[in-house]
């Protein structure tokens, strides 16, 4: 099946490692073309060349919770591959805590990161797309139900998907779609220092994974097939939808 990815421009945020990187790898092997982002510029400069360097793949260090973040990376994507065809926003997990636990600072510096920082690249983006054009947010399974330990995350999250949900009913006359991702237990970095959190990773992780109906985690190379396919033409009738990639786990509709 041909996506239709073809020398479309995608911003990918948090790109250098994980779910970003496995999605940007996908777009890229469909004919995309990318540009990566991350805090340290020697992560960037490596996924950048991990995954073909230019012409395909620009890697731009930066941070999201920066407010010149967004506009920064719109004008590059435009001024190196001459177009932007959507984002991929993929931002950094909170840290990990109870609501009574958690000071102020991590609160806000959170807020900070993960709400601002999405919404900021969202608008940028949504100013700068055309018909045709697609926003995806990498979200979590807590935007339906909370995760033990994760208060940030589930206190943040579901009001993401609400953005998101509303945007795709700002940008849908325009023809730009709005989409989420919901990934469960994807084996990743952040997802084995979750595990290691309570002192026996071995076991979380068992634990974990018979929770999911497939009885394992999944690959961020899984992840990546499931978001390249929402950020391509052939998912053009789909907007407003927050999409679990979680082997089955969530058991709300």
């Amino acid at each position: 099946m041909d996506l239709g990815l073809r020398d479309r421009v995608f911003i990918v945020t948090g790109s250098t490692r994980g779910l970003g990187l496995a999605t940007a790898h996908q777009l890229v092997a469909e004919g995309a073309r990318v540009v990566v982002t991350g805090r340290e510029q020697e992560s960037v400069d490596k996924a950048a060349t991990e995954l073909g360097g230019l012409p395909r793949a620009l890697g731009l260090a930066a941070d999201n919770a920066d407010s010149g973040t967004a506009e920064r990376l719109v004008a590059a994507a435009q001024a190196r591959f001459g177009r932007l065809d959507g984002v991929l926003i993929s931002v950094g997990g909170p840290p990990a805590g109870s609501v009574t636990t958690v000071d102020d600072d991590s609160w806000r510096d959170a807020f900070e990161s993960v709400f601002l920082g999405a919404l900021r690249l969202a608008r940028a983006t949504a100013a700068a797309l055309g018909e045709g054009g697609v926003i995806g947010f990498v979200l979590s399974g807590s935007v339906r139900q909370p995760i033990d330990g994760l208060a940030v995350s589930n206190g943040l999250r579901p009001g993401l998907a609400m953005v998101a949900k509303t945007l795709a009913d700002e940008l849908g006359p325009r023809g730009i779609r709005v989409v989420g991702l919901l990934p469960g237990r994807i084996d990743t970095d952040r997802v084995r220092e979750l595990d290691a959190l309570g002192g026996d990773p071995e076991g979380a992780r068992a634990r974990g994974a018979a929770s999911v109906p497939l009885r394992r985690y999944g690959t961020p190379e899984e992840f990546g097939r499931v978001a390249a396919f929402l950020l391509s033409p052939a998912a053009s009738y789909l907007t407003g939808v927050m999409l679990p990639v979680d082997g089955g786990a969530l058991r709300s509709l």
